[in-house]
This record gives C-alpha cells, structure tokens and sequence, in this order.
C-alpha cells in the first residue's frame, strides 16, 4: 500500500506529464478597442486585384507621346514590348501601358523594382553617382516606408541613363516621384501582388 507522501508524488508528475503534453488550446484574438485610425488608413491583408481598380490614377501614354531628344529613340526599342517613354527632356522614364508592375521580386522590404531614368545631356563618365532621389507614396493607404538605394548608372544600346532600385513596402497604388537637379517627374503605377 502507498503512503501518502508516494501518492502525492505519483499525482504530482503524473498532472506535470498532462501538462506538458496537453495540446494548446486557441485563445480567440483580441481586439483592440483602443484603435483609432479610420480603416481607410490601414493596409489590410485582403488580396489586392492584379488590374488597377478605377480608383487607382495610373499614368497612361499621352495622346501626343513625349519623345525623347537624339541620340534616344524616338520609342523605346522592340524589345521593350508595350512601354512608353514618359516625362520632358529635363528628366524622363519609361513605362509600361498597362500602369501594372507586376511578378516584382519580393523580400522583407517589399517589392523590388529597378526604375531607369534619364536626362538630356547625362553624361555617366562625369557623373558616375548621379544626383538622383526617388521617393514614394501609396495613395490608397498608409504603409511602412518606401526605400530607394544611392543612384547608379546604367549603359543601353539606347543610351546612357541613371538606374535607381527601389523597395516598395506593400502592393498597392503608388505615385513615384524622382528629383534629379532641380527637376522633378512623378508617374502613378499599381504594384499588383
């Protein structure tokens, strides 16, 4: 017969083993009651559509096309199927007609992108870290910040142009903005999930 001493015992590991091998039951989650941001500020994590909705103000080619100064291409060449050259002489990208920057790589900060931009009379050999800045905003909600790398240059069999690697936190519409001395060029694209 036990003791009462073995019997506590016995009862003791025999509620730590339960314990430790207990499945975790889920808690239901929490609400926040203290949330005051309107919910059109938060980016949720509903799925966002590949095609920009009508809310979203993507730049479009112009009835009357920019067209860049000689040596450039008075259209992006062949190989850049469905893009446009978009901007002034001063500073210019190039684009493509659906306003979508889709199949984007994807990391920690967000969907990569490389934007190239140009200028008439840019010279890479003179300036091989151009005075280049890019920013961005998400129109239809609030986000953690958009990233861009220090500027670079880039060579083309269509000329020399300024190359920029941006992060872009969260799919989204996104009005982009470059600044390059004194100049300035936003365009409004949808990043597509």
């Amino acid at each position: 017969m036990l003791n009462i001493k073995s019997w506590f015992l016995i009862v003791a590991v025999g509620m730590v083993v339960t314990a430790c091998t207990a499945t975790p039951v889920a808690k239901e989650p929490q609400v926040n009651s203290q949330l005051t941001a309107s919910p059109s500020s938060i980016v949720t994590s509903t799925a966002l559509p590949i095609n920009p909705p009508a809310t979203c103000p993507i730049t479009q080619p112009a009835a009357v096309p920019f067209t860049p100064p000689p040596p450039y291409p008075a259209t992006p060449p062949a190989s850049y199927v469905d893009q446009f050259w978009y901007g002034t002489q001063d500073l210019w990208t190039m684009l493509g007609d659906s306003g979508t920057w889709s199949d984007l790589p994807h990391n920690e900060s967000g969907y990569t992108q490389k934007i190239f931009w140009w200028r008439e009379g840019y010279d890479m050999s003179t300036e091989p870290n151009p005075a280049l800045t890019v920013t961005g905003t998400r129109l239809d909600a609030s986000t953690p910040p958009f990233m861009a790398s220090g500027a670079t240059n880039a060579s083309a069999d269509f000329g020399e142009a300024m190359l920029m690697g941006v992060d872009i936190p969260t799919a989204g519409c996104w009005k982009i903005t470059g600044h390059y001395k004194g100049h300035e060029l936003s365009f409004v694209v949808w990043v597509a999930p």
